[in-house]
């Protein structure tokens, strides 16, 4: 497949960008990754791609453009179909979306609520991110990763958003692995795979990034 063919309009700090990048280097697959300025003024391939939310990821093959990235992951394990991503009975196929739209709805708003926190971050802001966590880790149970042995579709839903754990440890003064230990221990099994440690950002980089952030939003 030519570079040419797959292109993803990226921004590095996006753990919605890490899942496609993610994605396309488990099957294999060479791509561009576009970076887009969101702040300085947005491509117009950008805008043109994604007209309805203006956001990354983009992801084009062959020039034809699909948004939201968890829609973009299983676009790629249905045109790219092996290694597949998605378990192979339907039964586990849904249980595998289930629990990607609960991550998709509740852990980086999660985060958010704690980062973006003016002074001391409030108590029911790191109980609510942990609580979710802790649904997680039972869903994991005692498996490798979330889909069983092998490495999928939830587990790339997943992986990207603790590249923002540090910045909210560190603004919030409390540890996931002291909290949930086994998610913990899933973060780094999926840390040691190729295909996430050349995506995933540094999280010291993240976190000042997210100083950043903080700074443009008027909280500190």
């Amino acid at each position: 497949m030519s570079m040419a063919g797959l292109v993803i309009l990226d921004c590095w700090v996006s753990p919605f960008c890490m899942r496609v990048k993610i994605a396309l280097n488990e099957k294999g697959l060479q791509y561009e990754a576009r970076p887009e300025d969101l702040f300085g003024g947005k491509s117009d391939l950008l805008l043109n791609s994604n007209p309805i939310y203006k956001k990354v990821p983009v992801f084009l093959h062959d020039g034809k453009p699909l948004c939201e990235s968890s829609i973009i992951v299983a676009y790629i394990d249905e045109t790219w179909s092996s290694p597949p991503l998605h378990p192979p009975c339907s039964y586990g196929r849904a249980q595998a979306r289930f629990w990607a739209d609960y991550i998709d709805k509740k852990v980086f708003d999660a985060c958010g609520n704690i980062w973006r926190s003016k002074g001391e971050v409030p108590v029911e802001a790191k109980t609510e991110f942990i609580e979710i966590l802790k649904q997680l880790e039972g869903a994991l149970g005692d498996k490798e990763y979330f889909n069983g042995a092998t490495f999928g579709f939830v587990d790339i839903v997943a992986i990207p958003l603790t590249s923002w754990f540090f910045a909210v440890e560190k603004i919030g003064g409390f540890s996931v692995a002291a909290e949930c230990p086994k998610f913990s221990s899933w973060m780094k099994r999926c840390l040691q795979r190729e295909s996430v440690a050349k995506v995933m950002p540094d999280p010291e980089k993240v976190y000042e990034s997210v100083l950043m952030f903080r700074k443009m939003q008027g909280i500190d």
